[in-house]
């Protein structure tokens, strides 16, 4: 990186390379350089020589509520707009299922929509009890275009992503765990990262090339999803930012307007 991020604190040590979402007061929302600042972290310090795992955590209560809603707005009647946003969304895709190093997640509060696909593209999640995961696109009037149709079937199997991206509906860390969408599960918070910093740490003590051309073939996996789907639901996504559903749907999660949606 050039210069030090705004959004992110990144440090690396002993072949550990930590990036830490870092705009608590926002919920770690993702807006457009929070986005394109995690992209140049994964893609600059992910294929660094000495890196051999990265952790991914986060500052305060939420992991990240995902999208911002203000961009959500001004999108609503800029298709250029979407149109930047609609790429943006596949490169960050990209950069986390092209990092050439095993990524751990440690979530220590909610992950939310576009939060939520970055917590499950990652190589393991170590989530405390109560969180909450949850791709919330169709409440607020999107299609799960930006990788969720991706990464949840590959963590919960096809039913049940389906189920729970159809509704918005959470799912709670330890449902998570039994599901497999947690590797790791522990009981607090504060348990979070040092039990994710044990897991990178185990993974960096590992042979380096092995360790590499495993992540590399999930990789591949991942990719092969992307390329059957994630161009689709894009152009889906990219459609239903602007309706007029959107703008109520946020209406009613902003201010408590009551909706009358009409699927336009």
């Amino acid at each position: 990186m050039s210069q030090p991020p705004e959004t992110l604190v990144v440090k690396s040590s002993g072949g550990i390379c930590e990036i830490t979402l870092n705009r608590p007061d926002l919920r770690n929302r993702i807006d457009d350089l929070a986005r394109a600042e995690l992209i140049d972290a994964l893609e600059t310090h992910g294929g660094a020589r000495e890196t051999r795992v990265i952790v991914l955590a986060a500052e305060g209560r939420a992991f990240s509520a995902g999208g911002d809603f203000t961009m959500m707005r001004s999108r609503q009647a800029d298709r250029r707009d979407t149109e930047r946003g609609t790429h943006d969304s596949r490169r960050l895709l990209n950069a986390l299922t092209n990092v050439p190093v095993p990524v751990v997640a440690a979530v220590q509060g909610h992950a939310v929509g576009l939060g939520a696909t970055i917590v499950l593209a990652c190589d393991a999640v170590v989530a405390a009890r109560g969180v909450k995961i949850m791709d919330s696109h169709v409440k607020v009037g999107l299609v799960a275009g930006d990788g969720g149709v991706v990464v949840w079937p590959q963590s919960i199997g096809m039913i049940k992503a389906k189920r729970h991206l159809l509704t918005g509906a959470p799912v709670l860390a330890e449902e998570g765990y039994a599901l497999g969408m947690v590797s790791d599960l522990v009981d607090t918070a504060e348990e979070v990262l040092p039990a994710a910093r044990a897991v990178a740490a185990e993974i960096a003590a590992l042979p380096p090339l092995a360790v590499r051309g495993t992540k590399k073939s999930f990789n591949a996996v991942l990719r092969h999803r992307i390329e059957e789907v994630l161009e689709l639901s894009l152009l889906f996504e990219g459609e239903s930012m602007h309706s007029e559903d959107l703008v109520k749907a946020l209406d009613f999660i902003q201010h408590g307007k009551e909706p009358d949606y009409q699927g336009k």
